[in-house]
C-alpha cells in the first residue's frame, strides 16, 4: 500500500475520532450539531451528504436527521459544525438572533469547555488504546544505549563525536534507548554530552545553534557494529576458510577495521576478488585469504546485538500504553519548544502532509502503521491544544478565562480572534509546505 494512501487513511481516521469527541460532548449536553464532515465541502461541493444526492434518495429518512453527515471534496481534515458556535466556518448568521437553548453559546462554561476539549481527549484516548494494542501484541524492544558505541556522520563529527564513543549522558540525563540518542540530544537542550572514548571520559560542549541541523540531519548516530563472526552463511564462498564463532575481523586488504561500517567501502572496491583478512581469535592473530562476492560481502553472519525486550499481558498493556502516551506527549512538547526557539532553527524541520507521507513505510506493516497512527494522534491532540484562537486550545483558553473571571468574551472579540487564528494557521501551513518543497529540491 502506497505511503500516500496510508497517510490518507491515518489522517481521515484521526480527524473522524477528533471530531467525534466534539460531537459526543455536544450531544451529551443537548447541543445541536448541524454538520459532521470528513474533508471540507468548500463552495458547498460534496462527495456525499445525508441530506442531498444519491444517499438521500436511497435512504429518504436521512433527510430528517438533525445532523447532516457527509464527505467533502477537499481532503484537508474535517469538521463538526456545532450550532451557536463561532468556528472555522466563520458563519455568524446565528448571532443575529437570540440565543436558543440548544445552541453552544447558551450552555454553561463548564459544558462548553468539555465540548471544546472533547476532540483532544479522544485523540489521547486513541493513542493510549493504540499503544496498549501494540504492546499487548508485539511488546516493546529496543537496543540499549549502555554498552553500545556510536558510528557518526559528518554533523556528529563536527560536533565533536567520534566513531567508537559511548554516550554516557546529556548533562544529567542518562539516555536508555540507543535509537533515541539523536532525538534526546535535541530535546534535552543539554549544554554538554559526556562520552566514554577508549578508557577516558570526555565532555563535549553542545553548540545550540546546531540543534536545527540535528533535527534536519537523520542518521547522526548509527550503532557501531563489531565485526565479530557468529557463523558462515550457507553457500558462502568462504565456507572452507576455517572461520569460527567469535572470530573478529581486524583488517581487510591491509586496512584496519574497528567496526563493520569501516569494511563497507573496502569490500566494495574488491567485489569478486580475494583479499587478505586478519582475524583475532582469542589471544591469537590469524592471516587468511577470503573471497568477496559480487555484492561486496564476505558471506558471514555477525553476532547479533543485545536487544532489550518486554512482553505484556492484555491487562498490563493498558497502563504501559498510558505511560507510553504520556512519555510521547512530553517528547513532542519538547519538540514544539525547540520549534518556538528561533535560535535553534528548528522551525526548518516543520513539515506538511508531504513530510508526513514519507514517514510511512513503502509496504504495509501493521506494527509500523499503528505506531505512526498513535504518534499522529498525539501530534493532532497537542497541536489542537495550542492557545491559538482557531484551534481548540484558543477556545479552551477563552472559556477558562470566563470560568475564572465570570466575564464571557463578546461575540465580536471571538470573531476577530478566530480570524487572527486562521491567519496564523495559514502562515504555519505556508511554512510547512515551503520547508517540504525546499527539501524536495535538495
Amino acid at each position: 500500500m502506497s505511503q500516500t494512501l496510508q497517510l490518507l487513511i491515518a489522517i481521515s481516521l484521526l480527524v473522524l475520532i477528533h471530531e467525534l469527541g466534539h460531537f459526543f460532548f455536544a450531544r451529551l449536553f443537548g447541543i445541536r450539531v448541524d454538520k459532521f464532515y470528513l474533508f471540507f465541502d468548500f463552495g458547498d461541493k460534496k462527495l456525499l451528504s445525508t441530506k442531498t444526492g444519491w444517499f438521500s434518495r436511497l435512504f429518504p429518512k436521512a433527510k430528517e436527521w438533525e445532523t447532516e453527515y457527509g464527505i467533502g471534496w477537499a481532503p484537508l481534515g474535517g469538521y463538526c459544525k456545532i450550532a451557536g458556535m463561532i468556528d472555522e466556518s466563520m458563519d455568524t448568521e446565528h448571532l443575529k438572533s437570540e440565543p436558543q437553548p440548544w445552541e453552544f453559546r447558551s450552555k454553561p462554561a463548564w459544558q462548553r469547555l468539555l465540548v471544546m476539549a472533547g476532540g483532544v481527549l479522544f485523540n489521547f484516548i486513541t493513542a493510549i488504546l493504540t499503544y496498549s494494542l501494540i504492546l499487548g501484541i508485539w511488546g516493546e524492544s529496543y537496543v540499549p544505549n549502555k554498552g553500545n558505541k556510536i558510528y557518526v556522520n559528518d554533523l556528529a563529527y563536527e560536533m565533536g563525536f567520534r566513531n567508537g564513543d559511548e554516550i554516557l549522558s546529556y548533562d544529567d540525563y542518562v539516555p536508555e534507548n540507543f535509537g533515541m540518542l539523536q532525538a534526546d540530544l535535541a530535546r534535552q537542550t543539554a549544554r554538554k554530552a559526556t562520552v566514554l572514548r577508549g578508557d577516558d571520559t570526555v565532555d563535549l560542549y553542545i553548540d545550540h545553534n546546531m540543534i536545527g541541523q540535528v533535527l534536519n540531519t537523520p542518521g547522526m548516530f548509527d550503532i557501531a557494529v563489531p565485526f565479530k563472526i557468529q557463523e558462515v552463511a550457507e553457500g558462502s564462498l568462504n565456507s572452507e576458510a576455517g572461520l569460527q564463532n567469535g572470530d573478529r575481523v581486524c583488517s581487510i586488504s591491509g586496512q584496519s577495521i574497528d567496526f563493520v561500517q569501516d569494511a563497507w567501502a573496502i569490500l566494495a572496491e574488491h567485489k569478486g576478488e580475494e583479499v587478505p583478512v586478519t582475524i583475532v581469535r582469542g589471544a591469537d592473530t590469524l592471516d587468511l585469504t577470503m573471497a568477496v562476492d559480487t555484492a561486496g560481502r564476505l558471506g558471514v553472519h555477525l553476532i547479533p546485538l543485545d536487544v532489550e525486550s518486554k512482553r505484556y499481558t492484555a491487562v498490563a498493556a493498558i497502563p504501559a500504553g498510558f505511560r507510553k502516551t504520556v512519555s510521547t506527549i512530553g517528547g513532542y512538547l519538547k519538540d514544539l519548544k525547540l520549534v518556538a526557539t528561533p535560535s535553534t532553527e528548528a522551525y526548518k524541520s516543520v513539515g506538511s502532509f508531504i513530510a508526513l507521507g514519507q514517514v510511512f513505510p513503502k509496504t504495509w506493516d501493521w506494527h509500523n502503521f499503528l505506531s505512526i497512527l498513535a504518534l499522529l494522534s498525539i501530534m493532532l491532540g497537542v497541536m489542537n491544544l495550542l492557545p491559538i484562537p482557531a484551534l481548540d486550545g484558543g477556545h479552551i483558553v477563552f472559556t477558562l478565562y470566563e470560568i475564572i473571571t465570570g466575564r464571557k468574551p463578546s461575540d465580536t472579540f471571538l470573531y476577530i480572534s478566530q480570524m487572527i487564528g486562521m491567519l496564523l494557521l495559514f502562515a504555519l501551513m505556508i511554512l510547512a509546505f515551503g520547508n517540504d518543497i525546499i527539501r524536495l529540491f535538495r
